[in-house]
């Protein structure tokens, strides 16, 4: 449930922050004034706010900023993912007082009380992340005027009878209902059907730029579905939610795999590929989240300042090639920080993923290149070439 503020006084509410293990943290009322509940994550970006809020991958997750500063360049109409914010809560230490940027067209406070988004501030983050890199990402309730009133047993109990993320099958809450198409930038050089998980609106764009025609499809599109279009190519988007429930796509890219066609994932994307290929998967104590992650691409060694935003990863040898049922597979990148696969790429078949964000949106641009590893699969498949990935060790 949530309620939105009204007035000027909304900031000066009283607001606490509980955790299911029994830790809280009191603050102020930040957006909306009532209740919500999620899975509490820290976010190490130190801009990007705007993105972060509508990427539908933080959808019944409460965001905990790690930057002490949020709200210095207000929100503008240009830089939303999507058509909402997803986050089920906003946890921030010091709020701007005024934002400072001359695309913003109101507040974030503002922006968050519209679209009735509970959130608190005046919390030590620093400590509250500190927390959640010891005991894990957990679930976690805000509670702010009247729903603070109750004990802090009583609002402990209903944070701990909220859904927890293990076992949570969401991307069918975040895809688009409708297909949709965005055009080719300038002449139309290929046509990809895009499967939406929960994919931002950056990434139809970055393909688009690249003189691709795509095709986003709802979450629970079929195969004739994806084949009507004519594809030269299918990408699986980012999204939200455990892998281990995302029993369709798993089966929709195993036909895509089985046909041959040149095949793209990032984020849930690529852990769809690892369940299709017959990788088990399993969740991070913490996750990553943020816009500088480190990770190299093990086909070149080169490492790249990458932006993330994943509770869950893909459990496949990392020194091994791996023979599954469509050919050969290896881990083609591997986050530096702990050894989390961050890429699978097939041998023997145009199909590889990522587990993190090339669109960069926000974040660095290190990743762009896929989009155009990915060209290079449909036009080496538009030429007949059966040295597609192979060629790329060079």
């Amino acid at each position: 449930m949530r309620t939105a503020a009204t007035g000027p006084g909304a900031a000066r509410t009283p607001a606490v922050l509980v955790l299911e293990d029994g830790r809280s943290f009191r603050g102020r009322a930040y957006g909306a004034v009532g209740e919500t509940f999620g899975e509490a994550v820290f976010n190490t970006g130190m801009t990007g706010y705007q993105e972060t809020l509508t990427d539908p991958s933080y959808h019944r997750q409460v965001v905990v900023m790690t930057a002490p500063h949020i709200g210095n360049t207000g929100v503008n109409d240009e830089d939303p993912e999507s058509g909402r914010i997803w986050v089920a809560g906003y946890v921030v230490r010091d709020p701007a007082r005024k934002p400072s940027n001359w695309r913003s067209v109101r507040t974030l406070d503002e922006e968050l009380i519209a679209q009735s988004v509970v959130g608190i501030s005046g919390v030590d983050t620093r400590a509250l992340t500190r927390h959640l890199r010891e005991r894990g990402a957990m679930r976690a309730g805000i509670f702010s005027g009247e729903a603070a009133a109750a004990g802090e047993a009583a609002l402990l109990e209903r944070v701990r009878s909220a859904p927890a993320m293990a076992g949570a099958d969401l991307c069918g809450e975040v895809a688009t209902q409708e297909p949709y198409v965005v055009p080719a930038i300038g002449t139309r050089r290929f046509t990809v059907a895009a499967i939406d998980l929960g994919i931002k609106g950056m990434t139809p764009h970055r393909m688009a730029e690249r003189g691709i025609e795509v095709h986003v499809l709802p979450a629970d599109a079929t195969a004739q579905d994806i084949y009507a279009v004519r594809p030269d190519g299918v990408f699986f988007s980012n999204g939200p939610g455990d892998p281990a429930t995302a029993g369709h796509p798993v089966a929709l890219m195993r036909e895509v795999l089985e046909r041959g066609t040149p095949l793209f994932g990032i984020c849930f994307g690529n852990q769809i590929l690892g369940r299709a290929l017959g990788f088990g998967t399993f969740k991070l104590k913490y996750g990553h989240r943020g816009v500088n992650q480190p990770v190299q691409d093990r086909v070149t060694g080169k490492v790249e300042v990458t932006a993330h935003n994943h509770g869950f990863a893909v459990d496949a040898p990392l020194e091994t090639v791996s023979e599954t049922p469509y050919g050969r597979a290896e881990v083609s990148h591997v986050c530096l920080n702990d050894n989390v696969v961050e890429g699978l790429r097939l041998l023997d078949r145009p199909a590889f993923s990522v587990q993190y964000h090339p669109e960069a949106a926000a974040g660095p641009h290190d990743a762009s290149y896929l989009f155009d590893r990915f060209v290079a699969l449909m036009s080496d498949e538009q030429h007949g070439s059966t040295q597609h990935m192979e060629g790329q060790r060079a």
